[in-house]
């Protein structure tokens, strides 16, 4: 049924009062699926119909992406990003998400170069933490994302939240392998999912009061209904973030 005069003017006005996003994703692709998804249906569900965000997407070659990341080249990543955030801008985003946890290892020196906020993940995650009032987590994801501080630092400084690790060395580079070598590729392999599952469970051994899934392919196999504490699923937490954007003029 096409729309009304009234119906049209409508849709256009809400479109002119919402913030535009910019998404920078394909890193993986599968888990930026779950961001647009999510953005778009929180959208349709603000609104009662099928009313859209304004999103501008960039996807990244993941694979060029993984091997700058074996090579140590973070400087190159870190060019790749704030390329595609002063993309962003030029398209008409006010601000940018970058779909996965691990790019944001090179968060501050993108943001110095980008003249448009970009929404950080782990505030997305710290916020979520504090309304369950827990102070003692655990995170896998990368090993970059576990072995550095990028996250970490945030949540311990910003939200006095203690992060805690997988122990031992071989079992954060085990998790990092899955990640890239089956979850980002759309790989669910039940195997891999009782060795998370494990790894969440010692996690919790240790005094983790919940656990954030700090890969953003970790909620392709991992969720809610799989463990007995918190889960903090970083995708949807961040997907939220942005949707709180885009709607901060139509409040």
């Amino acid at each position: 049924m096409p729309l009304s005069h009234a119906q049209s003017i409508d849709s256009a006005t809400r479109q002119t009062t919402m913030n535009t996003l910019g998404l920078i994703g394909g890193t993986s692709w599968h888990s930026t699926v779950e961001y647009y998804s999510y953005i778009n249906q929180t959208v349709n569900t603000r609104f009662d119909n099928n009313t859209n965000p304004p999103l501008v997407l960039i996807n990244l070659d993941q694979h060029h992406i993984h091997q700058l990341q074996q090579l140590g080249r973070w400087d190159s990543i870190a060019n790749i990003l704030t390329g595609a955030c002063r993309r962003l801008e030029k398209a008409g985003s006010k601000a940018v998400l970058f779909c996965a946890n691990t790019p944001h290892k090179v968060y501050d020196e993108v943001q110095m170069h980008s003249a448009i906020p970009i929404l950080h993940i782990a505030d997305a995650t710290g916020v979520a933490i504090k309304r369950k009032n827990l102070h003692k987590v655990g995170l896998i994801g990368t090993v970059f994302t576990m072995e550095e501080p990028f996250i970490a630092k945030i949540l311990k400084g910003k939200y006095h939240i203690e992060v805690i690790v997988p122990d031992k060395k071989e079992d954060r580079i085990q998790l990092h392998a899955m990640i890239q070598n089956e979850l980002s590729l759309g790989i669910l392999n039940p195997e891999t999912k009782r060795y998370i599952l494990n790894q969440i469970a010692l996690l919790k051994a240790r005094g983790a009061e919940g656990i954030i899934l700090g890969c953003t392919e970790f909620p392709l196999i991992i969720g809610e209904k799989d463990l007995d504490i918190p889960v903090f699923n970083t995708t949807l937490l961040h997907a939220q973030m942005g949707v709180d954007f885009i709607l901060s003029l139509s409040q």
